[in-house]
């Protein structure tokens, strides 16, 4: 090698050299920006990454950085952008970065209040600016508001915004103004999809009335919420009764002026022998603070005695003892009685004598046959007295065939015809029955489908007779004449139709809202049970499993949902206080890495608002049950459809639903 190196010149050998030194340092330099380059791409997607930020792509160019993607927003990407100069020198950054466009701004929720008072009406809530074709425009609403109250301008608080108004708009504030000017005393809430409704009645009954007549005029695809509430009733006379004899101890009737005054009443009653839970009316009216103190002590002297009846009128005490007390007995019980009672009680008590109380030789009788016939019998004063009680008689038992078999006696005694309307008017209460009256007693037996038509009647007999007078109520209470008791609770009909679900659930047709054919009797059966139960808030759940993406399994349970509720309306199920919700999969009750676990999350739920959800033992148990039996089982995807639909379209009855027998 030496040899050959001396015989190049010393120019060639420099030349050599310097070539040898330049390849070098270039094969260094590209080395170490090869480092560098690798380097700044790892710090910066390792800086990137820690912050969350996996929308940009990073490549290196030398020493430069170049940066590319989508910000979803400008203060994302300067953001991003700051934190890529924190780690390498500004200067070698290259900013590639796009922004996403901005979207559309969302309309508004459009919602209007409206309160009733006395003082007037207020309006305070958001409106569109245009009204919809149809629907009431702000200058419109205030309009028919003023009308409601004449002379007081309403107070209008309302704004606007120049948005498109949602569908049921126009129809939903319309209703929640028909429902205002029903109510004086309310407050109505009115959305696109809502309208609620808090409002003062008169009475339960008119309550139940408003109610009724709000659920029919709700438009379709509107939610109504009803919360209206019924004063305490008074009740004139504050009348009680309670009586011990061979059937027991019981309440003809019952009345307390607060919750703890009834309290107090039930609680003598139960120690005085009455077994479950009896009605005790809280109303207004009472003579007296200490009217819970008076009736318990009374309801013990009755029950020391062990036999007899006490009726309350105001402050008005008749304590009849029966004929199997001792004197001696009597004597005691009465004057501890009369001692004790508050000074506001007037107290006539009275031994009954054996085999003379119900005894008498003028008597009117009147009896009520279940077919509405009523026949009556009898003595009257004079021929006024007997065309006044056919009169009343036709009235009070309107409809019914009266017959009038009665007969003239001068020899009457006083009050008698009092008697016998007052009696007339109390068996007018019963389904039926019969009347005897007495000079001694009046008698009342029957048999009534109301709860109420006890208490009632001995409310009309005590004031229409007055203190010290004799009367008995022998009305027997028959669930099957009581139309409110024939229909089942929500609770029972939700059972009932969670029973259903239970059994066999309601299936669909692969990735999509489409319910299979073989999930059309399970729906009648639902029918079936839903149209004879009473109106009720019921929220129909749609739930998935966990494939496919969370937006789309949440939109494929949504519309799951809203098909079960149109398929149910369709069957002529009253939906006014249904809900159609999805809720995707976010409720699973079961693991979604297995297809039972899977097919378990797969499911339409039936919850009662305000109730909690079925739980998951029960689901389990309905699983195995299902297996079991051989049902359809739901073998579709959480996946929704590519297209939107807008209502569930029919499939033909000869293609069954895939993966179902």
């Amino acid at each position: 090698m030496l040899p050959l190196i001396r015989k190049f010149s010393s120019t060639t050998l420099a030349l050599l050299a310097f070539i040898l030194a330049a390849i070098v340092m270039v094969s260094v330099a590209y080395g170490t920006a090869l480092v560098i380059e690798s380097r700044s791409r790892h710090a910066v997607e390792a800086r990137l990454a820690e912050q969350g930020i996996d929308w940009i792509t990073v490549r290196t160019d030398g020493l430069q950085v170049q940066l590319s993607g989508t910000a979803p927003n400008e203060a994302a990407r300067f953001r991003a952008v700051n934190l890529v100069g924190a780690i390498i020198d500004s200067s070698r950054i290259r900013d590639g970065l796009d922004v996403a466009p901005a979207s559309a701004i969302k309309a508004p929720d459009f919602s209007v209040q409206m309160l009733r008072t006395e003082d007037g009406v207020q309006l305070i809530g958001l409106m569109p600016l245009k009204a919809a074709e149809g629907a009431l425009s702000e200058e419109a609403l205030a309009e028919a508001a003023a009308a409601l109250t004449p002379g007081i301008e309403p107070k209008n608080i309302l704004e606007s915004a120049d948005y498109p108004a949602p569908a049921t708009w126009g129809a939903a504030l319309d209703f929640g103004l028909e429902a205002l000017r029903r109510l004086p005393r309310s407050k109505v809430s009115v959305t696109a999809k809502v309208v609620e409704v808090t409002a003062i009645s008169d009475s339960a009954a008119q309550k139940r009335e408003l109610e009724r007549k709000l659920r029919d005029l709700a438009p379709e695809g509107v939610q109504l919420v009803l919360d209206i509430s019924a004063p305490r009733p008074v009740i004139t006379p504050f009348t009680l009764r309670f009586v011990v004899d061979g059937e027991g101890a019981r309440f003809d009737s019952c009345s307390a002026d607060t919750d703890r005054a009834q309290r107090q009443i039930l609680a003598a009653a139960a120690k005085a022998g009455v077994t479950g839970t009896p009605a005790c009316t809280i109303g207004l009216g009472t003579p007296t603070p200490r009217w819970a103190e008076a009736v318990v002590q009374t309801i013990a002297a009755l029950a020391e005695l062990g036999s007899g009846s006490v009726t309350f009128s105001d402050g008005d005490v008749t304590l009849l003892a029966g004929s199997d007390v001792t004197q001696a007995a009597f004597d005691k019980v009465v004057g501890e009685l009369e001692t004790g009672l508050p000074d506001a009680f007037s107290l006539t008590s009275t031994l009954e004598k054996k085999e003379t109380a119900t005894q008498g030789p003028a008597e009117f009788t009147a009896t009520l046959s279940g077919d509405g016939k009523v026949i009556l019998r009898g003595r009257l004063t004079d021929e006024m007295q007997r065309q006044a009680v056919d009169a009343f008689a036709r009235a009070a038992f309107e409809g019914a065939e009266v017959v009038t078999a009665t007969r003239v006696d001068a020899t009457l005694p006083d009050g008698w015809p009092i008697r016998v309307l007052a009696g007339l008017q109390a068996l007018s209460l019963v389904d039926n029955g019969s009347l005897l009256v007495r000079a001694d007693t009046v008698e009342v037996t029957g048999v009534t489908g109301s709860t109420e038509a006890r208490g009632k009647i001995t409310q009309i007999l005590s004031g229409e007779l007055g203190q010290g007078q004799t009367f008995r109520v022998n009305v027997r209470y028959d669930e099957a004449l009581d139309p409110v008791a024939a229909l089942p609770t929500p609770e029972e009909c939700a059972a009932d139709v969670n029973r259903v679900i239970a059994r066999t659930k309601i299936t669909f047709t692969p990735a999509s809202a489409e319910i299979a054919t073989t999930a059309r009797p399970v729906l009648d059966e639902l029918a079936g049970i839903l149209t004879s139960c009473p109106p009720m808030q019921m929220e129909i759940g749609g739930h998935t499993d966990a494939q496919g993406s969370e937006g789309g399994n949440l939109a494929l349970s949504q519309a799951r949902a809203e098909a079960v509720l149109l398929a149910l309306q369709g069957r002529r199920v009253d939906i006014s206080g249904m809900t159609a919700v999805g809720y995707g999969e976010s409720q699973p009750i079961a693991e979604n890495d297995s297809d039972e676990g899977r097919e378990r999350n797969r499911r339409i739920e039936f919850v009662l608002k305000g109730h909690p959800a079925p739980a998951p033992a029960v689901e389990t148990t309905a699983a195995a049950g299902t297996a079991g039996a051989g049902a359809a089982v739901d073998t579709s995807p959480s996946v929704a459809p590519t297209e939107k639909t807008i209502r569930p379209l029919p499939r033909p009855d000869d293609l069954a639903a895939e993966g179902s027998p």
